[in-house]
C-alpha cells in the first residue's frame, strides 16, 4: 500500500509500469536500454479512491488523463529505471495529494458598513486626484 494522505492508501496492484527507450541525449545508452517509465493508473475503475476525489483528479490530470480515465505518467527525466520509476510514483501522490484537498465552498456575505465606507472614500480620493489633474491640463493649453 502507498499512503497518501493519513487517511488515503492506494494498492500498488491498481499500478502498472512499463519501460520503454528515452529519448533525448545520451549516447549509445539511449539506444540500447529502456530506461523511461510509463506509470498507468486506471482512475475510473480504482476501489482506493473516493468517488468526490476522482472528479478533483479527473480535473486536475487534463490531458494525462485517457477517454478510458487511465491516467499516463511518462518519466524520462534520469538515466536509470528505478529513479525514473520513483519520479513517476512521487509525481502520481502529488497528484492524489493534490486531488484530496476539498475545496472550500464558498459562503456569499455582504460588505460590513466600514468596508462600504472605505471602498467610498478612495473613490472620492481618486475622483479628486483625477479633477486635480484635468485642471493642469486646461491651464497648459
Amino acid at each position: 500500500m502507498i499512503k497518501i494522505t493519513s487517511d488515503l492508501a492506494l494498492d500498488e496492484a491498481e499500478l502498472t509500469f512499463s519501460f520503454v527507450r528515452a529519448s533525448g541525449p545520451g549516447g549509445q545508452n539511449v539506444n540500447k536500454v529502456s530506461s523511461a517509465v510509463e506509470l498507468r493508473f486506471d482512475v475510473a475503475r480504482s476501489s482506493s479512491l473516493p468517488d468526490a476525489l476522482k472528479e478533483r483528479l479527473k480535473k486536475l490530470a487534463g490531458r494525462r488523463l485517457s477517454d478510458e480515465g487511465v491516467l499516463l505518467i511518462d518519466a524520462h527525466r534520469f538515466r536509470t529505471q528505478g529513479l525514473n520509476r520513483k519520479d513517476a510514483l512521487s509525481r502520481l501522490i502529488a497528484l492524489l495529494q493534490a486531488a484530496a484537498i476539498e475545496p472550500k465552498i464558498r459562503k456569499a456575505t455582504r460588505p460590513s458598513r466600514a468596508s462600504r465606507e472605505q471602498r467610498l472614500q478612495t473613490k472620492r480620493k481618486a475622483s479628486l486626484i483625477k479633477q486635480t489633474r484635468r485642471g493642469n491640463l486646461s491651464a497648459a493649453d
